[in-house]
C-alpha cells in the first residue's frame, strides 16, 4: 500500500534516531565484540548495499563469497522517510564492504560509519565513484546507464583485495554482469532511435537519467520535480503548466514515483488518466522479484509500450 508524506526531501532521509543514541548503540556493539567482522563463520565477506539495487549488484559480483544485506529494501514505502534503527547500526558495524549512493540520498550511512570506525572497512560511495559534485541535483544515480558498470568494476577491485584467491571469480562475474546489461542498453538505444525527442511528464526526477539516455524531452519544469522530491509546495504556475501538459495532450507518457504519493501527485495521476495519457510507475527501491538489470529493462519496456501502444504500466 502506498503512503503519503507531507515532508519528503533529502533532509528527510536523515534518520530519526539521534546521533547520540546511535553512538550509544554502536558503542554497545563494540563492547560486545560485534564491530568490524570481516567475514561470516562460513568465510564469506560481509557486505551491505544501502539500497537494495546496490545490494543486488554486490551479490551478483561477489557470488558465493559474500554475505549481502540491504538497508532500504521495501518498494512499497517512501525511502525519503527511512528511519535508521539500532539494528541498522548493528548491520553496518559488522560490514567489511559497503556500497552507498551518496548525493545526500543516504546520509544516515555516513553518520553510522563515523560512529563505527573500522580501518578494515571499504566504502564505495557512488557519487564519489562517478566523480559527481555535491551539487548534483538528481540523486537517483542507479537509473543512469553509466552507474552500475562503474560499481561492478569497483566491486571487483575491493573484493579482490579482501579475497585475492578468488579475484578471477569476481572478475568473471563482473564481466557477465556487464554483458547482461546489454538488453537494457539496446532497448534504450532502440527507443531513442524509434521515438526521438518523445515529450514526457514526471512527478519527480526518479527516472530522469534513463529518460535522458532514451532521448526523451521532459516537459515537467525542473523546479516542480525538485519541489515534489524535496517535500516543498510547488509554485502555482508550475502546477498549472503540468496540468496543461495533460489537458493539451502535449506529452506521450506520464512517469510518476510509485513509492511516494500525496494529494498533488494523485491529482496529476488522475489528470493524466482523464486525458488519456498513459502512465508508467517508476521506483526508487528495486521491486520484489527483480534483478537490477531486469528491473531497468522492465522500465524501458513499459516506456515503449506507453508511447507505441498507449499502454499504462502503473506497477511492475
Amino acid at each position: 500500500m502506498l503512503t503519503s508524506h507531507p515532508c519528503r526531501g533529502r533532509t528527510a532521509l536523515l534518520p530519526r534516531l539521534t546521533l547520540a543514541g546511535l553512538l550509544a548503540t554502536v558503542a554497545a556493539f563494540a563492547l560486545a565484540g560485534c564491530g568490524g567482522s570481516a567475514k561470516t563463520g562460513s568465510g564469506r565477506i560481509v557486505a551491505i548495499g544501502a539500497e537494495n539495487e546496490y545490494a543486488n549488484v554486490i551479490s551478483q559480483i561477489g557470488g558465493r563469497y559474500v554475505s549481502v544485506s540491504a538497508i532500504m529494501s521495501n518498494p512499497n514505502t517512501d525511502p525519503h522517510t527511512f528511519e535508521a534503527s539500532p539494528s541498522v547500526a548493528q548491520q553496518v558495524s559488522h560490514a567489511r564492504l559497503i556500497v552507498q549512493n551518496g548525493v545526500g540520498y543516504d546520509t544516515f550511512m555516513n553518520k553510522i560509519e563515523s560512529a563505527t570506525s573500522s580501518h578494515n572497512r571499504t566504502v564505495i560511495d557512488v557519487q564519489t565513484l562517478r566523480h559527481l559534485p555535491a551539487t548534483t541535483a538528481n540523486p537517483h544515480l542507479w537509473y543512469s546507464p553509466k552507474t552500475m558498470p562503474a560499481v561492478a568494476t569497483a566491486l571487483v577491485k575491493a573484493l579482490s583485495k579482501m579475497d585475492p584467491a578468488h579475484a578471477s571469480y569476481f572478475a568473471a562475474n563482473a564481466a557477465r554482469f556487464k554483458a547482461s546489461l546489454k538488453p537494457w542498453l539496446t532497448a534504450i538505444a532502440q527507443f531513442k532511435a524509434s521515438y526521438p525527442g518523445t515529450p514526457v511528464a514526471t512527478t519527480e526526477p526518479v527516472g530522469d537519467y534513463m529518460l535522458q539516455a532514451a532521448g526523451t524531452k521532459n516537459m515537467t519544469p525542473w523546479n516542480l520535480q525538485a519541489d515534489i522530491m524535496n517535500g516543498v509546495d510547488p509554485a502555482a504556475q508550475d502546477i498549472s503548466l503540468q496540468d496543461s501538459l495533460f489537458s493539451g495532450h502535449r506529452v506521450k507518457v506520464f512517469l510518476y514515483n510509485q513509492q511516494v504519493t500525496d494529494s498533488l501527485t494523485e491529482q496529476f495521476l488522475a489528470d493524466a488518466k482523464r486525458h488519456g495519457v498513459p502512465v508508467v510507475g517508476v521506483y526508487e527501491t528495486m521491486p520484489t522479484g527483480y534483478s537490477y538489470q531486469n528491473w531497468m529493462l522492465a522500465e524501458v519496456r513499459a516506456l515503449r509500450a506507453a508511447v507505441a501502444h498507449g499502454t499504462s504500466t502503473e506497477r511492475l
